[in-house]
Formats: structure tokens, C-alpha cells, sequence
């Protein structure tokens, strides 16, 4: 590839028809976002640092991109703490932390939900509570790119705060179900809650590690159980617990056997019975709505990012071999690491990219996603084009998305030009269209043609177009 056009790893260009797909997930979550009484925000690209930092977990913070600092970055440093960084051998992770704050300040997000509980508190005076957001914006991690991971996504986030309710957890897996449904996906909601996790946590000793458990649970569906263990022991944390522990997060069976299961571990968790309470709550919510979606409980479903403290989701597509789709949960305080302590929230964000990736392998996407032009008319030279575009506008008029081809070149390379952008629909006419008040309409995916008056023109095509 030739470096001068080469992009950076793991971030795409994307095309006409691609972009009207992504559109189509868009607008397809917007509209059910909207439908649900949710309201726009955006937030800028780059939060600080301090912003950032110190809200997703230790190794969540290794992927936040920073930006250096303009003009002479490094012309305040110590020259000594500078020179022991160029030295590659002293190169530390404590000397890391020591240079990072004094180059950088500003990063790029890594979510919409931290800069959302940031917009919160900045804005406390303007919204009302409880407050309904939705945002769909990119978000940069430096992950290392591989299959339905990138650098550059895009996240489609819908929050509500200044809520403890439940009734919020349900209204997002009926809203998690209504977008799925309309994209034509099957998928598998999986819910949990973090009380039930750190119940179990202090039943098998490990309430002091419990954001380390969580980190390990958390890659349950990317290795086998055999590596998770191994995983556990390699943190030094003690076989017995993961042994105790497995028979509980593994369980197979209905979701009330899989409660009962875990009631039955932790009798003597206040905080474990609590969300088991949650989930019983949330479940018994959920069975008044009509959803297609399948809804499981998974009690090793973890969520590793730090802010969770309450219900848990993530959604998996069935029949394709693919990452979470849509993910999120309660989070108790965000709010609180800006100064506004004690705002609930809870919310849930919509991967589109993989969303995209789905809708692709399955040959899901709609005809309509192909192209954006509905008819096109041919140059025929004669009659002069002019003469022909009050019928165009007319057209238009009517909600059909049309144009009219700019030059009169040969007719086979206009028809190409229709083929190669999926129009469905071609108007021609020539002198003896022009002559007879009539236009020849030729269906581009069947190659049916039919001759029509001008004057009926715009109905006829309403007609066939819908």
C-alpha cells in the first residue's frame, strides 16, 4: 500500500453504500431511541485527561488515546526524569505515571458514559431529572485491531438519570428487543446484576479483589473455562474459592433454578440477596412485554468496566460467531466523581460496527440500503434536458429521490452508470417519447420496460416505487 494514502490500523474508510447501511443502523436506533421519549446530546471528541482517567479500571486506561500537549510539549519536564525515560533501560511503568500528566492533558473518549455523567454535572441547572439522553458518536481505544475490533467505532448510548427505578432497566431491554427486531436480528439478552457478583465474591473470600474477579469473569466467552482457572491461579487468588465458585456462574437451567442456585450461596450476603431481589424484580417486569428476543440470566456475566454496581446486560446475535452487539448496566454514582454524588443512572450502548458486521455476513441489509437514487433520467441530448426538468421536480416533489444524468454520452454507459449504483428506476426519452408527450420507464432489476404519458409520470412511478 502506498504510505502517502495509508490510514492508521484499525480505522476504515467508508464508501456510498456503506454509508447508507450505517445510516440505516443509525437511523434505525435513533427512531426507537426517540420513540421512547429519549433526547439528543454530543459531547466533544477529546475530554481531559483527569476526565477519563481512573473511571474504567486499570487495564481499561492503557487503551485511552492521549494527546500531546501543543507546542513544546516536553519544555517543562525535569531533565533528569526526561533523560531516565529516553534511557530505554530504565523505562518503568512508574515513570510512566510520573511524564504522562506533564505531556498530556487531553484525550480522545473512550466511552459516551463518562463524558455523559461529566455533561450531567456541568449542566445540572439545564436538564431535568430524571434525565433521558441518547448519544451516537465515535469513540477511540487503543486496542489492538482483529475481527469486530477497532480503533475508531462508533457507540450509540441511551441513558437515563437521577432514577433508582427498575421500571428504567425493563424499558431499555424492551427498547434493546424493538431495535433488534427491526434490523431483523435474533438475539440473546443476557442480564446479571454486580450485587450478585460481589455476594459471591465475599461468600468465597474474595471481597477484596472483587474488580480483579470481574476482569477474569469478564473473559469467560473469549477462552475456556480450563484458561479461566489458570488465569485465577496466575493471580495468586486461592484454587478453593474458583472451585467453589464455578458450580454457582456455570449453572445450566431455568433462570429460577439458576437463582435458586445462587439464593442458596449466599444466605449470609446482604448484598447478594439484594440482587438476586433486583433480578427477580427485573424479570417479573420484562414478562409483560411481547419480546423476540430470547432474555437469560447469566450469573458469569461480569462487565469488567469499574462504574457498574447494579444490572448488567449484554447481547450476543445468535447463529453468527461475533462479540457482544449491545451492552451496559446500573451505575450508582457515576455523577459523583464530578462533584454530584448520589445520581443513579443506568444505560446501555448499541455497538454499530458490529451491529454493521452482522447485518453483512447475514446478507441482512435491505435493497433500499444499496443506493440513494430511485430514478434516474438518461441525456438524450434531444430533446434538450431542460426540457425534462420541471418532470425531475416534480418528481422530487412527490418524495422520490431523483437525478438526471449530466451528459449525453452513449446510452449503454449511462445504463451502466444506473446498474453499477442500483437505481431501480430509469426514464427515457427520446425524440419520439418527446413527439408522442410520452416516457419510456425500464425497470433496472427486472429489465421490464413500459411506456407511460408524461403527464401521468409522476403518479405511475409513486405507484411502483410505494
Amino acid at each position: 500500500m502506498n504510505q502517502k494514502t495509508a490510514i492508521p490500523k484499525g480505522t476504515r474508510d467508508f464508501g456510498p453504500v456503506p454509508m447508507m447501511r450505517r445510516n440505516y443502523i443509525f437511523n434505525t436506533i435513533r427512531s426507537v431511541f426517540e420513540l421512547y421519549g429519549y433526547q439528543p446530546i454530543e459531547t466533544p471528541a477529546m475530554e481531559t485527561l483527569e476526565t477519563l482517567t481512573g473511571k474504567y479500571g486499570d487495564e481499561s486506561d492503557k487503551l485511552i488515546f492521549k494527546i500531546l500537549n501543543s507546542g513544546d510539549f516536553a519544555g517543562g519536564m525535569d531533565p533528569d526524569l526526561l533523560s531516565r525515560w529516553i534511557n530505554e533501560s530504565e523505562k518503568s511503568a512508574e515513570i510512566s505515571r510520573q511524564i504522562i500528566p506533564l505531556i498530556t492533558e487531553k484525550a480522545l473518549r473512550y466511552d459516551l458514559t463518562v463524558p455523559f455523567a461529566r455533561f450531567v454535572v456541568q449542566h445540572r441547572d439545564e436538564i431535568s431529572f430524571p434525565f433521558k439522553r441518547y448519544q451516537i458518536q465515535p469513540v477511540w481505544r487503543a486496542d489492538r485491531p482483529q475481527k469486530g475490533r477497532y480503533r475508531e467505532f462508533y457507540q450509540c448510548d441511551v441513558d437515563v438519570i437521577g432514577s433508582d427505578s427498575l421500571l428504567n432497566e425493563a424499558e431499555l431491554i424492551r427498547m434493546i428487543d424493538e431495535v433488534f427486531r427491526r434490523l431483523g436480528i435474533p438475539a440473546t439478552i443476557k442480564i446479571n446484576n454486580r450485587k450478585i457478583l460481589a455476594g459471591l465474591a465475599e461468600a468465597v473470600g474474595m471481597g477484596e479483589h472483587f474488580q480483579e474477579m470481574t476482569l477474569i469473569l469478564d473473559k469467560l466467552d473469549k477462552i475456556s473455562p480450563s484458561d479461566l482457572k489458570e488465569e485465577w491461579i496466575g493471580k495468586g487468588f486461592p484454587e478453593a474459592a474458583f472451585t467453589c465458585l464455578w458450580p454457582v456462574i456455570s449453572h445450566k437451567g431455568t433462570d429460577v433454578e439458576k437463582m435458586h442456585k445462587a439464593s442458596d450461596f449466599l444466605v449470609s450476603s446482604e448484598t447478594g440477596r439484594l440482587g438476586i431481589e433486583e433480578i427477580q424484580t427485573l424479570l417479573k417486569l420484562i414478562s409483560s412485554f411481547d419480546l423476540k428476543a430470547t432474555v437469560e440470566l447469566d450469573l458469569s456475566l461480569a462487565r469488567g468496566l469499574n462504574y457498574y454496581t447494579g444490572a448488567i446486560i449484554e447481547v450476543k446475535a445468535d447463529r453468527i460467531s461475533m462479540g457482544s452487539i449491545c451492552g451496559g448496566g446500573r451505575y450508582d454514582d457515576l455523577t459523583g466523581i464530578f462533584g454530584m454524588p448520589g445520581i443513579s443512572g443506568v444505560g446501555v450502548s448499541f455497538g454499530a460496527d458490529r451491529i454493521y458486521d452482522v447485518l453483512d455476513q447475514t446478507g441482512s441489509f435491505p435493497e433500499v440500503t444499496r443506493t440513494t437514487t430511485q430514478v434516474l433520467f438518461l441525456n438524450f441530448k434531444n430533446p434538450d434536458p431542460s426540457e425534462y426538468l420541471p418532470f425531475a421536480e416534480k418528481i422530487r416533489q412527490a418524495g422520490l429521490r431523483t437525478e438526471i444524468f449530466p451528459d449525453a454520452i452513449k446510452i449503454r454507459k449511462q445504463l451502466q452508470y444506473a446498474d453499477n449504483n442500483h437505481i431501480p428506476f430509469v426514464i427515457m426519452i427520446g425524440d419520439e417519447e418527446w413527439l408522442k408527450s410520452t416516457a419510456t420507464i425500464k425497470n433496472m432489476l427486472t429489465g421490464n420496460q413500459e411506456t407511460v404519458p408524461l403527464a401521468g409520470l409522476t403518479e405511475h412511478l409513486c405507484h411502483l416505487i410505494g
